[in-house]
């Protein structure tokens, strides 16, 4: 009986699951346990995502290990023929402040890309089991659910927006729906990408932040905008900068009608 491929994508999904689904495990074994004297336990989320993240380095080694992990140093962007065309970017803990006080909305993302390409992104949510995926290409799925935005829903005062801690010292909103923030990037867009909210908008991300959840949003028939209007590309991120514009996460259909109740402070 011949084997399938190592790098063949059953091959690398299977893993990539596989891998967040073990790591959220051992994510669970901290969660909750931040100091209840402390508003917010810096130790212990240090710990957890070093735990986390050398757990998911040594799981990579072992099965892939000519395979590359994302760090914020400058990558090398030529093209490869070679396994190590293939690019890991893993976060930890998306929702640090949920995760160390005990409240379930935070969560972990695992992306893959073969020369710097999208081949395959997961978001889980371990505390509440959800876990959303999607391959570059593809469809998009809530555990073995499809997902899909609609594209023609109208902004009204039963539409939902996602936004960053401090959105109302950026904007005067005209938003006629609700507005909320859970504290988790990660699920804010999931929660879009399967049409629980119309729109997210975040701040002071990164590539590593994004790279997973942005293909689930794609898979979903989303995009990521500019706060211009003008679609944002994340590739361009891929020093590790932090991303300093704010980003709309909607439907074609519904960016312009959520920019025109947006005004930016001055």
């Amino acid at each position: 009986m011949s084997q399938a491929p190592t790098h063949g994508i059953e091959a690398l999904t299977s893993f990539a699951i596989e891998a967040i689904r073990t790591a959220g495990q051992t994510a669970m074994e901290r969660y909750g346990k931040g100091r209840g004297s402390d508003k917010f336990d810096q130790g212990l989320v240090t710990r957890a995502e070093l735990q986390i993240s050398q757990r998911f380095t040594q799981s990579l080694g072992s099965r892939f290990p000519d395979h590359l992990i994302f760090t914020s140093k400058t990558l090398d962007t030529a093209y490869t023929h070679d396994s190590r065309r293939y690019l890991w970017i893993f976060d930890p803990i998306d929702g640090v402040d949920n995760y160390q006080a005990g409240i379930p909305i935070w969560g972990m993302s695992l992306a893959l890309l073969e020369n710097f390409w999208p081949v395959f992104g997961a978001f889980f949510m371990p505390a509440t089991g959800d876990l959303f995926h999607a391959r570059a290409g593809g469809d998009a799925f809530w555990g073995e659910d499809r997902i899909r935005m609609a594209n023609d829903r109208v902004i009204d005062d039963e539409s939902v927006m996602f936004t960053f801690s401090r959105f109302h010292q950026h904007y005067l909103s005209r938003f006629p729906g609700k507005i909320r923030n859970l504290g988790c990037t990660g699920a804010h867009l999931c929660y879009v990408a399967m049409g629980r909210a119309d729109v997210a908008i975040t701040a002071n991300e990164s590539f590593q932040d994004l790279a997973a959840t942005r293909m689930i949003v794609e898979a979903a028939g989303g995009q990521l905008y500019k706060a211009s209007g003008e679609k944002f590309y994340l590739n361009d991120y891929l020093n590790g900068q932090r991303i300093e514009e704010h980003l709309l996460v909607t439907s074609s259909g519904s960016c312009q009608a959520v920019l025109e109740c947006l005004e930016k402070r001055l």
